[in-house]
């Protein structure tokens, strides 16, 4: 029989659940609201910290908190601001950058950042045995291109002077209206040359100097731990030049490639922010927690990137039918749950002011009598086409759906092959795959950001697709300072690979994600990237 007790053991009962050991346990982002610890879904394990080889979003998004180029973009206008260099001059000609780089801009291991730092950098991501897929960012630079190229032997002849210790000078081959825009990016940000040197030459790869311990940046945290498939963790860099205005203490980074989990963490309040977000959840944010949705415009397209060079994409023909044959809606609708748009052409919308050609309509009889007219009618005779994704949550289900269209209307047959991604860019790059769906988001907001990639040769071209007449009108828009003389030119070219179809369009980004109450000052970005020393945690 169970009796009540004493008053005196009341007292001690109570006491006892008060107790330290019983009370609620404090989760992650709670202690990391008490000790400014921001807690940050990445969906990738980083390939690499450094940036002259740095190929992927979610490695920039780790560069730019151990780094600082230039210049550096505003979050919410993906607009230039001053970086390291605290002003710039420009000739009246547009040709001639003059950088004058902030007195008080460190290295974190205490050196000065000089102008001499950045040449070194920029001979370094130009040097071709480095072999950087990202080179041709700095091509607007007077003999990059050729020293990149190995046409020019010496870096003496390339447009880079270092006036003093405190003053850059780039001279450009023709006048280049976004170049403080590309000053921003990742293959324009400085590393430290001894620390590159200690761990072998300029050139080598994949070296020691990026990890723990090793790595000497120049942003506004530093490199303190890396957990390969577990977290990385940057803490505040107390010789960045503006570090008593840095409102966290650290960032930790977690690699979690599958959505699901990423949410399910965060309801555990394990995180402050996630990559993204399962499409069939956004309802249910909507619905019962729409203080946590986030979703924010973005400079991005999904598209399948066709093997040029391998039959039977060789021809264009094929190409097209394939790229006539994919109701974008329907994926939009039922893959993403409306949160992307469709996209029938390379360019977003609200990119610059830029407005895109007609592109590639969904137009089974077209596609069909155009595979007919390739040699394959109802796909007969056409062996079945491997198409490479990322096995993340959505990309299977967008092939999927890709998958069942072509079998339907044309007869194509598809097999599915999901990587993960450091393999999956791999495959890309050295064209060992027939058909992958490949995403890109802007690295500023300007139409060549897109139309760039598709150059011959290009580092980021991974069609094996090669056009004089497009890099011609590409090169003609380069020289042209109009700017709506120059977006006509653009349109030309996008019409023309549109028409080629070494790509085709799928969607256009928006970025669906979870931002705990707690995180302040996060400002929807168009390019994706944050600057972190901005973002203040406060106690909902």
């Amino acid at each position: 029989m169970l009796r009540p007790l004493p008053a005196a053991g009341l007292l001690l009962l109570a006491a006892a659940l008060l107790a330290p050991g019983c009370a609620r346990r404090e989760t992650e982002a709670e202690e990391g609201i008490r000790t400014r610890t921001l807690l940050l879904g990445n969906q990738n394990e980083p390939a690499t910290l450094d940036p002259h080889l740095i190929d992927a979003a979610t490695d920039q998004n780790i560069a730019v908190a151990l780094f600082e180029g230039l210049t550096v973009l505003d979050e919410s206008t993906a607009l230039p601001l001053p970086g390291v260099a605290e002003r710039w001059d420009v000739s009246p000609d547009g040709r001639v950058y003059t950088f004058h780089l902030r007195p008080s801009a460190r290295w974190s291991n205490g050196d000065p950042v000089t102008a001499a730092d950045f040449a070194w950098s920029f001979q370094r991501i130009l040097t071709p045995a480095l072999g950087s897929v990202y080179a041709y960012m700095l091509w607007p630079i007077q003999g990059a291109e050729d020293f990149n190229t190995g046409r020019l032997a010496s870096f003496a002849g390339v447009g880079v002077t270092v006036v003093d210790a405190a003053t850059l000078r780039l001279t450009l081959a023709q006048p280049t209206p976004y170049l403080l825009a590309l000053a921003a990016h990742s293959t324009w940000l400085p590393v430290h040359r001894a620390t590159v040197e200690k761990y072998g030459r300029m050139q080598d790869r994949d070296t020691a100097w990026t990890r723990p311990g090793h790595l000497v940046g120049n942003g506004p945290f530093v490199l303190t731990e890396w957990r390969p498939n577990a977290r990385l963790i940057v803490s505040r860099n107390p010789r960045y030049w503006d570090a008593a205005h840095n409102r966290l203490e650290r960032v930790i980074f977690f690699p979690t490639e599958k959505a699901e989990t990423e949410e399910r963490n965060f309801r555990a309040g394990q995180l402050h922010v996630t990559y993204s977000l399962p499409a069939a959840k956004i309802a249910t944010y909507r619905r019962e927690a729409p203080g946590s949705l986030r979703l924010d415009p973005l400079l991005y397209l999904s598209y399948l990137n066709f093997n040029t060079t391998k039959p039977p994409l060789n021809q264009p023909q094929v190409r097209r039918a394939l790229a006539l044959a994919i109701d974008r809606a329907a994926i939009s609708q039922r893959v993403f749950g409306g949160a992307r748009l469709p996209a029938a052409t390379l360019s977003p919308p609200d990119c610059g002011g830029y407005l895109a050609p007609p592109g590639q309509p969904l137009d089974y009889a077209a596609a069909r009598a155009l595979l007919a007219a390739a040699g394959y009618p109802g796909g007969r005779g056409l062996p079945p086409l491997p198409l490479q994704v990322l096995n993340d949550d959505k990309s299977p289900l967008a092939a999927e759906a890709i998958q069942a269209m072509w079998q339907r209307e044309l007869g194509v047959r598809v097999t599915l092959e999901p990587y993960e991604q450091k393999t999956w860019i791999q495959n890309q790059q050295t064209l060992s795959h027939t058909l992958g769906l490949m995403s890109w988001t802007a690295d500023f907001a300007d139409p060549i950001t897109f139309l760039g990639l598709f150059t011959t040769g290009g580092g980021n071209n991974w069609t094996g697709w090669s056009s004089p007449a497009y890099d011609g009108l590409l090169a003609q828009a380069a020289r042209t300072a109009s700017p709506a003389a120059r977006f006509a030119l653009l349109r030309q070219a996008e019409a023309l690979l549109l028409a080629e179809a070494p790509i085709a369009p799928v969607g256009f980004g928006a970025r669906t994600y979870l931002l705990h109450p707690a995180v302040k000052h996060w400002a929807p970005s168009p390019v994706g990237l944050h600057r972190y020393q901005l973002i203040e945690l406060q106690a909902p």
